[in-house]
């Protein structure tokens, strides 16, 4: 396969089919923030029954992410990326058809099902892509979700200021479908590496109660009350449960995520710092918008319409698309490790670019580039750690945790920041809006957790060459999972 024509041209078509699949995946996490203000009336509900709407997305996506990992690992990854298209394009229609909010919710948690593309898509790669592509292909695939973030917003915004906000949903069905097609043609069928193998069921009920319990807690913690009944019982039943899960996960012979490889240094150093650069990277996608939209005559809103602000963010999310490569040949060259340490040291650049750029709807789009140029060159690192220290039979799983974790990270970070900017507001126009100075903080809390991000990859133990040992994982695949057996027995 390596070194043909014909190899070339279908390694491309598969980073470019799991690219678009990402991409699209990661739309649909920004799909309906356009709309939020409408649709309460949209669906006849509350303001607060509405914000449901994404929290199921959320919530969702991160139980089905490693779920949908492991299942790769044991049934084929091309039979469970095209498993996924199904929910997608169905909670598509659904949300199409929704006039009132129950089947909204439903609707979107079937989509939130997609997000489970991404790390399948990386994961993936290492079976059909030849290994002198591999690293800038595991880049791009994995800026995809950064990408689609990028990219939904002004595309759905859009769409809701110009069309019928059905139209968003009609067309991601479409996507759906398209991706369907692309992955039944293109996508090899490879003999999955951890066959016979049987699925880890309890294992996955006991780590889905635990995220449920956990990041529901985290989303509602504001709106709730911290010390309300309702968020401490649900942060004492995500300790139990994960705890419970932790025990299981350690005396069962075939697990959802072997602890035993996640907990290797760098494939934990990896996991840890990359909950730091999901706070990093969400910091900006929660102040950057409003101080687009903010009237001018606050003295730091730009008065910007809902369309123009996403596309002043649109450049940002393009930068993505434009670094992941370089990222891959940087990797290529020195490794992962000195890739993500680059990254992080960027977004932190950005941050500090802010409070320098943040009064003209120019210095944000600038500072947005640079930090999303961090962003993709950390994102496309941090699955070539992962892959360079597990066996190929856990390559999706481990992957899947990954990405849960970077997706922990997004989910403390907009409960950090948004506890911020709802603790430091002003009253402008009988209204309550976050202030100049909560804006400041944010922007600063960004820079620190990057900064923390770079001491945590700083600390990564190094790979046994300059790939990173993408691929020395594959021969140790036996002897791993032997060792691995004899620690549970």
């Amino acid at each position: 396969m390596i070194g043909t024509p014909e190899a070339g041209t279908r390694a491309g078509g598969v980073v470019a089919t799991l690219a678009f699949a990402g991409t699209v995946a990661a739309i649909m996490q920004t799909l309906v923030t356009p709309l939020l203000p409408q649709l309460p009336a949209i669906l006849n509900t509350t303001a607060s029954n509405s914000t449901w709407v994404i929290t199921v997305t959320l919530l969702v996506a991160a139980v089905c992410v490693p779920v949908t990992g492991r299942l790769g690992d044991l049934l084929g990854k091309k039979r469970v990326l095209l498993a996924l298209t199904v929910p997608l394009a169905v909670g598509s229609v659904v949300c199409a058809l929704s006039s009132s909010v129950v089947p909204m919710i439903v609707g979107r948690g079937l989509q939130g099902l997609g997000m489970g593309m991404v790390p399948l898509g990386i994961a993936l790669l290492r079976d059909a892509v030849p290994s002198h592509k591999l690293s800038s292909s595991i880049a791009l695939v994995s800026a995809s979700m950064g990408i689609g973030g990028g990219l939904g917003l002004p595309i759905a915004a859009a769409v809701a200021e110009y069309a019928d906000w059905r139209v968003l949903f009609w067309g991601s069905a479409v996507l759906a479908v398209i991706i369907a097609v692309l992955v039944w043609t293109l996508i090899p069928d490879v003999r999955p590496a951890a066959q016979g193998q049987r699925f880890d069921a309890p294992g996955a009920v006991l780590l889905g109660i635990g995220l449920v319990s956990l990041l529901l807690a985290v989303s509602k913690g504001a709106d709730w009350g911290w010390t309300s009944a309702g968020i401490v019982g649900l942060f004492i039943g995500a300790v139990v449960a994960l705890l419970a899960w932790g025990a299981w996960e350690l005396r069962t012979r075939e697990p959802l995520i072997d602890l035993l490889t996640t907990a290797r240094p760098r494939v934990l150093t990896t996991n840890i710092a990359s909950i730091f650069v999901g706070i990093g990277m969400y910091a900006s996608m929660l102040v950057f918008p409003q101080l687009l939209q903010l009237p001018e005559a606050t003295g730091y809103g730009l008065g910007q319409s809902m369309l123009a602000a996403g596309l002043w963010m649109l450049p940002g999310g393009l930068m993505m698309m434009v670094v992941s490569p370089l990222g891959g040949k940087l990797t290529d060259a020195r490794g992962p490790k000195l890739t993500l340490m680059c990254g992080v040291t960027v977004l932190a650049a950005g941050y500090g670019l802010t409070l320098l750029l943040s009064g003209t709807a120019w210095g944000i789009m600038v500072a947005l580039m640079v930090i999303n140029s961090g962003v993709g060159l950390a994102y496309g690192a941090m699955p070539a750690l992962i892959m360079g220290s597990v066996p190929l039979s856990e390559t999706a799983a481990a992957n899947g945790f990954n990405t849960l974790m970077r997706s922990l990270g997004t989910s403390i970070g907009a409960a950090v920041i948004g506890a911020v900017l709802a603790q430091m507001t002003i009253t402008f126009g009988g209204h309550t809006m976050a202030s100049e100075a909560g804006f400041n903080v944010a922007l600063l809390i960004g820079a620190g957790v990057s900064l923390v991000a770079l001491m945590i990859a700083s600390l990564i133990p190094r790979g046994s060459g300059p790939e990173g040992a993408v691929h020395v994982a594959e021969t140790d695949d036996a002897s791993t999972d032997q060792e691995h057996s004899l620690a549970r027995a």
